[in-house]
């Protein structure tokens, strides 16, 4: 059932801190990118939730499980009837007009409708990037085009919506979904734009995935329940297993350096009651990147910054109080962490990029919640 893309092959990304470039990146809020999308004449159509996945510590077997690579790129859904094409961000947003290239290869495709749901993907150097992916993020149709044509995109497919007679197969369990699938792509020309993304019912497999990933560019593994149907905006009968630990999170607020650049960004993610409470900080920046922290923040400054738990003034480690300057809530970051606990970070996180094709309100705490690794402690003798 695994398909024939070959992994990309590259080194981790190794820095300790933020580059200027990275932090220019894809700092835009996501409600920027909110446009209406036109009406189209298909049984799902945008906005349309996709289904997502639990995070989980480790990867689940004994059967009735699908797995797929997890990839570092932009999760879209795909429309097509006809000549209209229409792509749409995780959180609801028109993608089409910063992955012009991707669509005009669905546009051509043999088949005039379906709705996909994949991942773009960008590979450059022989890896997967990112950084690439945020670069495309940018209101100059002019600098797309441009970035278009040097740096290619791909869309990589793992589940299929609408077939090409327009029915919806969203009530059908995800084994026969993914024979649909197949089968679709069995009607399309080989392209190096529109791919089927990789799957597999071995757990072996999806374990080789999960100690390739450091050199291949994945995120981790995603594992998918086999009975399962398409369970949109739901984190049910999905799983995903990290590399690394990773969070998207709310900046809502910052606090200044002695020098007056940027010291820190203030952390947030939702609680339960839809209050943004204060989780920890990232200061893993350049010195030449904090200028450019300051024209991205300062604008964005003003109330209600953490509506929930707010942070403290001043620091254990200090007893000077330490100001800090609220922001409106609708920057969004990824941060790598080492360890959660209580109710915020226990040690500083590191920036890994903007993520303006999240929604602030999909920062919740859900992401950081324990997981259970089964047979961890029981190696230590710890087991219950």
């Amino acid at each position: 059932m695994a398909s024939n893309l070959v992994m990309p092959k590259s080194s981790e990304k190794t820095e300790t801190q933020t580059t200027a470039a990275e932090v220019e990146a894809g700092a835009l809020p996501p409600e920027t990118l909110q446009q209406p999308f036109p009406r189209i004449g298909l049984l799902v159509r945008p906005p349309f939730a996709p289904m997502e996945a639990k995070l989980v510590g480790e990867i689940p077997g004994g059967g009735g499980w699908l797995y797929e690579p997890k990839w570092d790129g932009f999760r879209c859904l795909v429309f097509r009837k006809g000549e209209q094409v229409l792509m749409q961000s995780k959180a609801g947003q028109p993608l089409g007009r910063y992955f012009p290239e991707l669509v005009e290869a669905l546009r051509k495709l043999p088949v005039e409708k379906f709705v996909l749901d994949g991942e773009i993907i960008i590979l450059e150097g022989g890896r997967l990037a990112f950084d690439s992916l945020l670069q495309r993020i940018h209101p100059a149709e002019s600098r797309i085009r441009k970035l278009a044509k040097e740096t290619p995109s791909t869309f990589l497919a793992f589940d299929l919506l609408v077939d090409e007679k327009g029915e919806s197969l969203l009530k059908l369990s995800l084994a026969e979904r993914r024979a649909a699938l197949e089968k679709f792509f069995k009607l399309l020309p080989k392209s190096r734009q529109v791919r089927l993304s990789p799957a597999s019912r071995e757990r072996s497999e999806a374990e080789a995935w999960m100690r390739r990933g450091a050199t291949a560019g994945l995120e981790g593994v995603i594992a998918k329940d086999l009975q399962m149907e398409y369970a949109t905006g739901e984190r049910t009968g999905m799983q995903k297993i990290k590399r690394i630990r990773t969070a998207d999170c709310v900046v809502g607020g910052f606090r200044y350096g002695k020098s007056g650049e940027i010291g820190s960004l203030l952390l947030g993610l939702y609680n339960r009651a839809g209050k943004l409470d204060h989780v920890g900080f990232s200061s893993s920046f350049t010195a030449k990147a904090r200028p450019k922290l300051k024209k991205i923040l300062e604008p964005l400054m003003g109330t209600p910054g953490f509506t929930g738990k707010a942070p403290g003034g001043i620091s254990r480690w200090s007893p000077v109080e330490r100001e800090w300057h609220a922001l409106k809530p609708k920057l969004v970051c990824e941060v790598q962490y080492d360890h959660f606990s209580g109710d915020r970070f226990r040690h500083g996180t590191k920036f890994l990029r903007w993520r303006p094709d999240k929604a602030p309100e999909q920062c919740t705490f859900e992401q950081v919640a324990p997981v259970r690794s089964r047979g961890m402690l029981a190696e230590f003798g710890l087991a219950a």
